[in-house]
């Protein structure tokens, strides 16, 4: 690996946790290694409870500065993070490559444009946080405003850390709430890097960063009496868990979790030459160059059985084409898993439906013990949607393709599931869109495409995906603040 291509690490000082405007070491250590290499990058403080008391103590003390603060005030202050981000990008990028295991050129520099591009989002819609009046009759002036929860606790996953970062960063500092966020153990250096950037920027104790084990630093701020609202992207598993560490003192709760996205491709979706773009945009879909690691993945692909023999060898064509390898090879298109448990539950779900007799039409099981965790686009057919790899979220780069007949076979299997975030329609009939985007239990539908978000779109999932909304204002409004009236007797009257 030659020299130019690593990145530069946070400071050897600043790898600690954040809390209160400056930077703190935990008694303990956690080691973040590099998924591609299966080699250490560097140690980051393993914070615990301590650490927890100290960011929500600071964080409430910053609250009533903060939340008085005129709004335009705040998203000023967001968009210039927004701003360093977008001026360092290729820096952070370098460094989220390397733990993350996201590949620099597909993904990694896309992420940290996209993460600035959601603080300069946030940063200038900050001051549409409007109430409303109510005409309740003469002498009377009654209105809302939306006020903040108060201290809010952030907790996102690996797979994406400094876009998910970015948002919650965003969503609770724009609405006037002050942040304890914790990162994933597997890839918190973005955030630190990010926390470097901020720093100096916002008061002391708004924003904090807690580095730490989910078992240790992430219970810890779910359950702490301090938290006002917890906000929570990762596994359904872990979002239960969440949920009753805040319902006994009944906190404000955000869960983005899991999906088993289903991508649905009806025959008028590759006419008229359409066959090469569909085909791109199905692989897209399921964030094949995200190794799959995605929630939103559409993992389960159903083909009308008049286009399979048509739609299927494209599909292959165009995964197969990607290049697997060191997520800082600059050739490189797809990366890491991000470490060995996710390699071997991977390894487990393929291994079990081979010797239940499914079919590779392209991938294979992946190796054992593999240099790095890098398996290769995988799409298995010969399965029904009762199989466990059509059922639960293999978080992998792992498609099943089931054929169907009809629209209401097709609305049955996709809708038989305990997930409802995220789905994909591949068809030009707008009768059959307006059908079948109602039918389809998903919070997120995209029809002839297969991106990701953008910011300002209202996104989030039904069942047992979450409950709650991000990336817009809306979203913001609805999960980070509380709707408070007032009504005054103008007249003074008894």
């Amino acid at each position: 690996m030659t020299t130019h291509l690593e990145p530069r690490l946070p400071d050897a000082g600043l790898a600690g946790s954040y809390i209160n405007g400056a930077w703190h070491w935990p008694e303990g250590r956690l080691v973040v290694e590099n998924p591609s290499r299966r080699a250490p990058i560097c140690e980051v403080g393993r914070g615990t409870s301590t650490e927890v008391d100290l960011a929500v103590a600071a964080a409430r003390a910053a609250l009533p500065a903060w939340r008085s603060l005129a709004a335009s005030e705040r998203g000023k202050l967001l968009t210039e993070l927004g701003r360093r981000l977008e001026e360092n990008a290729e820096e952070v990028a370098r460094v989220l490559a390397a733990e993350s295991g996201n590949a620099i050129k597909t993904q990694s520099r896309g992420e940290a444009m996209g993460a600035a591009g959601v603080l300069k989002y946030y940063g200038g819609v900050a001051v549409e946080q409007k109430g409303e009046t109510l005409p309740l009759g003469p002498g009377l002036l009654s209105y809302s405003t939306r006020e903040p929860h108060g201290v809010v606790g952030s907790i996102i996953p690996w797979n994406s850390p400094l876009q998910l970062g970015a948002v919650k960063i965003s969503m609770a500092l724009a609405t006037g709430n002050c942040l304890v966020l914790k990162p994933a153990e597997d890839a918190p250096l973005a955030i630190l890097k990010l926390a470097e950037l901020a720093d100096g920027l916002f008061p002391p104790g708004v924003f904090n960063v807690v580095t730490g084990l989910g078992e240790e630093a992430g219970a810890a701020l779910a359950s702490h009496p301090g938290i006002d609202k917890v906000s929570f992207t990762g596994s359904s598993e872990v979002g239960k868990l969440i949920g009753k560490a805040t319902a006994d003192r009944i906190a404000k709760l955000t869960l983005e979790l899991g999906g088993k996205s289903p991508t649905i491709v009806f025959p008028d979706a590759i006419a008229d030459g359409r066959l090469d773009s569909t085909a791109q945009q199905v692989a897209n879909a399921m964030r094949f160059a995200r190794q799959g690691q995605s929630c939103t993945a559409g993992s389960r692909l159903f083909v009308h059985k008049d286009v399979w023999d048509a739609l299927m060898p494209k599909v292959a064509e165009k995964s197969a084409a990607l290049k697997v390898g060191d997520a800082l090879d600059p050739d490189v298109d797809m990366g890491a898993v991000v470490n060995a448990e996710r390699y071997g539950e991977i390894r487990a779900f393929v291994a079990e439906a081979e010797a239940e007799g499914a079919t590779f039409l392209i991938g294979e099981t992946p190796t054992e013990d593999p240099a790095g965790f890098c398996p290769n686009p995988t799409i298995i057919t010969g399965v029904d949607n009762s199989w466990r790899i059509a059922r639960e979220e293999v978080f992998g780069p792992v498609m099943v393709a089931i054929p169907f007949e009809t629209e209401e076979e097709v609305i049955a299997m996709a809708n038989d599931t305990h997930y409802g975030l995220a789905a994909f329609l591949f068809t030009h009939d707008v009768s059959r869109i307006t059908r079948l985007t109602r039918a389809i239990d998903a919070g997120w539908i995209q029809v002839n495409q297969g991106g990701g978000q953008i910011p300002g779109m209202s996104y989030g999932g039904t069942k047992q995906s979450g409950m709650g909304s991000e990336y817009s204002i809306e979203g913001a409004l609805e999960a980070y603040t509380y709707r408070k009236c007032v009504t005054i007797n103008i007249e003074g009257g008894a």
